[in-house]
């Protein structure tokens, strides 16, 4: 996951402004803003996997938390998905977290990233090369490197229902 280029911060609030006016039971700070992916066509991707309902996890490198400072997600934790422009589009709510040996993240896990044919190999090849090519630690990839597996629960917009440019953020 990446911040992507920093986003607008009155869109950020105006985003969060609607969801509280949605959704009254949700506390008040503002949470992190963040994207998936490396690059902007993969935010999108990966951003419509997520609205599809077909993206229910992800994955992290635990090395990158600590060479970031980055915190871990923790359960229950609000973050706003953002498209490749950095234009907040989702509200997720972290679902449950665990840290696994690369080697030992499950099929249950790789089906629930919904990328590719949603199979373990599938999701072992994609990270091995994502992690090799943009870990923000210096030991990249190792086959037992822990990972962060992140499961969650989209708030918003309902699932299948695409989330255009909202009149309240512009």
């Amino acid at each position: 996951m990446t911040s992507a280029s920093d986003p607008d911060p009155s869109r950020l609030a105006a985003f969060w402004a609607a969801r509280l006016a949605d959704m009254p039971h949700l506390p008040e700070p503002q949470p992190a803003a963040w994207a998936f992916g490396a690059t902007p066509a993969h935010a999108d991707d990966l951003l419509a996997l997520v609205i599809q309902g077909v993206k229910t996890a992800t994955a992290s490198a635990l090395w990158d938390h600590e060479a970031t400072g980055e915190p871990v997600p923790v359960e229950g934790e609000l973050s706003i998905i953002l498209d490749g422009r950095s234009v907040p589009r989702a509200l997720i709510e972290t679902a449950r977290v665990r840290i696994v040996p690369f080697h030992e993240v499950d099929a249950a896990h790789a089906a629930a990233e919904g990328e590719g044919d949603r199979s373990l190999t599938h999701w072992r090849q994609v990270h091995e090369c994502y992690w090799r090519e943009h870990s923000a630690n210096p030991r990249g990839y190792e086959p037992g490197m822990p990972v962060v597996c992140e499961e969650f629960r989209l708030l918003y917009p309902p699932v299948g229902v695409k989330a255009g440019e909202p009149a309240e953020v512009d």
